[in-house]
């Protein structure tokens, strides 16, 4: 049982829903970055996303973009984000961390190379947008060999045909993305979230977690409402950029936290 199966667990037997904050790695820079890192769990997030900057972000709208740009200028690499989890780890053994990014910067290091890194630096899951369930052979199966969830996103448009491959090696959680688009691009309603959520659940036992499109403490809590927790990264990101200090990204984050826990 991984941190995420473990904290997942616990909520369920709680009768709480989740809150999954999302940083880059390195934005705006190494030091801000790590405070505002080992903050989250204080404030209340049950699981951290942590982005890998990459030049090419397919997935990712303006602020996540600019916020990836500013970490690469200030010289993060994939290797300096493992660092960040063991500094991490070195004060919160609990809370699980997934890496969320792309697939080049893993396949330069060397899938081999990053596991073993990966797993002991203390990541427990995994979000790569650019790798097809047809390809998981390449990282996700060794992935799962090596004990990290391999977590698939689920979209609008992801049909009742092509669920199942999806599903097929998921683990951790199924990623709903609520809206056809980048992130930051709209807002999530509930209203629609709530039927798709209930459709992926009907094909597997995993914990859905929803998120793109949710900013506000009100919006956390309706979503959350409607799945077993909500992501907000976009949100989170702009109080950043803005150059807000990290209690003052910390603060609006714990306010995020209580709206999807109020669910």
């Amino acid at each position: 049982m991984t941190r995420i199966d473990a904290t997942f667990a616990r909520l369920r037997a709680e009768g709480r829903k989740g809150f999954v904050a999302y940083i880059m790695a390195g934005d705006p820079d190494p030091e801000t970055s790590l405070a505002v890192l080992k903050g989250l769990p204080g404030a209340g997030v049950d699981v951290i996303e942590l982005g890998v900057p990459f030049t090419d972000p397919m997935a990712d709208g303006p602020t996540i973009q600019l916020a990836g740009q500013r970490a690469l200028e200030g010289g993060q690499t994939l290797r300096k984000t493992l660092d960040m989890v063991r500094a991490l780890r070195a004060e919160d053994d609990r809370t699980p961390v997934v890496l969320m990014g792309y697939y080049n910067p893993i396949y330069i290091m060397g899938v081999e190379t990053f596991l073993a890194e990966a797993g002991e630096a203390g990541v427990d899951g995994l979000i790569v947008v650019d790798l097809p369930p047809e390809e998981d052979p390449e990282l996700c199966i060794p992935a799962q060999k090596a004990g990290l969830n391999f977590i698939r996103l689920a979209t609008p448009t992801t049909d009742d045909r092509r669920l199942p491959t999806v599903l097929q090696n998921t683990s951790g959680f199924v990623y709903y993305v609520s809206i056809t688009g980048i992130t930051g691009a709209a807002a999530a309603q509930a209203a629609d979230v709530g039927p798709e959520v209930a459709r992926i659940k009907a094909q597997t036992d995993l914990p859905v977690i929803v998120g793109f499109g949710i900013r506000t403490p009100e919006a956390a809590e309706a979503i959350a409402g409607v799945a077993d927790g909500a992501v907000v990264g976009s949100a989170i990101v702009e109080r950043i950029a803005a150059g807000d200090s990290p209690e003052e990204v910390l603060a609006f984050v714990k306010t995020l936290a209580d709206g999807a826990h109020r669910a």
